[in-house]
């Protein structure tokens, strides 16, 4: 039995995290884009425009820090603000043309640095690892009455990287 840091899922899943965000930095550093900013281009590839509740929420960032990153892509020309499209009084952010761009030239080196981490921790392992993950999040998020177990939670594919 592990002890000490090691036997706390808090601080294996932080670990894990920081070895996995230090390889996709390696790979997006070329294009001067950091993770944050690729996760926000991510999320906006979708065309749909995105309030910036809903992006903070999806990108897992506190508003005031997506707030400076989106102002960062801007001043880039990377994502614009515009009206939502579902209520024109609601401001959107939207990815531009130079950041699709962007994406498309970094998604190959984000491939390969997915095929690393499934080259040293096996494709079923990682592919499982993913599922599993996703399970615990809506695990954890789901409402403290009524929750689900986790077995019996069904979830879409995973965001790769």
């Amino acid at each position: 039995m592990t002890t000490g840091l090691g036997s706390s899922l808090a601080y294996l899943l932080s670990r894990a995290e920081r070895s996995v965000n230090r390889g996709l930095a390696a790979v997006l550093t070329a294009e001067d884009v950091t993770v944050e900013q690729w996760r926000i281009l991510r999320a906006l590839a979708d065309d749909r425009g995105h309030s910036m509740g809903d992006l903070a929420e999806a990108v897992l960032m506190p508003h005031p820090t997506l707030t400076k990153a989106i102002d960062r892509l801007i001043d880039r020309s990377l994502v614009y603000r515009g009206h939502d499209p579902a209520d024109r009084r609601k401001v959107a952010v939207f990815l531009a043309g130079r950041g699709a761009e962007l994406l498309d030239r970094v998604e190959g080196g984000v491939a390969g640095h997915h095929r690393v981490i499934e080259d040293a921790y096996g494709t079923e392992r990682t592919e499982r690892l993913m599922l599993e993950l996703e399970r615990l999040v809506h695990a954890l998020d789901a409402p403290a009455s009524g929750r689900p177990s986790a077995e019996r939670l069904v979830v879409g594919p995973a965001l790769r990287s």
